[in-house]
């Protein structure tokens, strides 16, 4: 490839979210985060206990106000700060805290419906695990991406077992594989979760974990850095001495080397994450996500790349 894709229609080295949406349906487009009340299946002892070793076991800001707000009230409380701060005309509809296929079809069924009813919403994002989409519930979802914009956001983390096992994710990279696909195919839009600096990976690792997703039917990708809530197991080893995480700089280079070998189609959904502020822990830089970011536009522009520029379709 001699030049960045013409189909991105921005100015950016790589296809942020919001230049796809813009190209789709002509207009600013958001997500409007639900918390619909679900657990996960490592936290109530299906497959383990306590959730991934990373996570805050509180849930969103919501969940720790008091009793959850019906997914109705959370539209129109989005609705009206998005309408406003980002000038957004259309709205996803994005079931983001733990599990959100983690239920019997017919309660899911009832969520989706309830967030698709409401005005402007074209469509649902839905944040879940690779052993928690059996095929009646890939079915469902199925049948939404028939008529509506619909992605399945399916957490990875990283492409290796001994990584999985050690941070209590539950499930193997075979049950990931066989996921995606039974996924693809069905206009359902995949985006597949990663986190760069898990204990004990190094840049291979991680690279190696691009180079699995660059190969698969993927739709877009999140990426973001190890991040240690106080709290949590991570949390404690990390106090211990027993953690080591990466740079900024390190982090910044790794994007960009990830970034090279993504497929240009591949829509960049995340590039860093920052945690609850008062339970954060490290690393210090990812509470400034726009110096992240700008040194990954930094980065790109010093080596004359984009994402895509090294990748190979074979």
């Amino acid at each position: 490839m001699e030049e960045r894709p013409r189909f991105w229609k921005n100015s950016k080295r790589y296809y942020d979210l919001k230049s796809y949406w813009r190209n789709l349906f002509g207009c600013n487009v958001y997500k409007l985060p639900i918390d619909a009340g679900f657990t996960c299946p490592n936290r109530d002892g299906l497959v383990g206990w306590g959730g991934c070793i990373y996570c805050d076991s509180r849930g969103s800001k919501l969940r720790q106000e008091g009793p959850l707000p019906s997914v109705r009230e959370q539209i129109t409380k989005g609705k009206a700060y998005y309408r406003d701060a980002r000038q957004a005309k259309k709205f996803i509809a994005y079931f983001q805290t733990f599990t959100n296929t983690y239920a019997h079809p017919a309660h899911l069924k009832a969520l989706y419906d309830e967030a698709l009813k409401e005005e402007d919403v074209i469509g649902l994002s839905i944040g879940t695990r690779p052993d928690c989409l059996p095929e009646e519930t890939i079915a469902l979802i199925a049948d939404y991406a028939q008529n509506y914009h619909v992605w399945v956001e399916v957490g990875l983390q990283s492409i290796h077992d001994q990584t999985l096992s050690l941070i209590n994710r539950g499930h193997d990279v075979a049950c990931f594989l066989n996921a995606i696909e039974r996924l693809s195919g069905r206009r359902i839009n995949i985006c597949v979760h990663i986190i760069l600096g898990l204990p004990g990976e190094k840049r291979q690792d991680m690279m190696d974990t691009a180079k699995a997703l660059a190969r698969l039917p993927i739709d877009g990708i999140k990426i973001h850095s190890l991040l240690v809530l106080d709290g949590t197991p991570l949390g404690e080893r990390y106090k211990g001495g027993e953690i080591t995480l990466m740079t900024k700089e390190e982090y910044i280079l790794t994007v960009c080397d990830i970034l090279e070998i993504l497929p240009p189609r591949v829509v960049i959904q995340r590039l860093t994450a920052d945690g609850y502020k008062d339970i954060f822990l490290g690393p210090a830089w990812a509470t400034h996500k726009l110096e992240v970011i700008n040194g990954i536009d930094l980065e790109l522009k010093r080596r004359n790349s984009w994402q895509g520029k090294k990748y190979c379709p074979t």
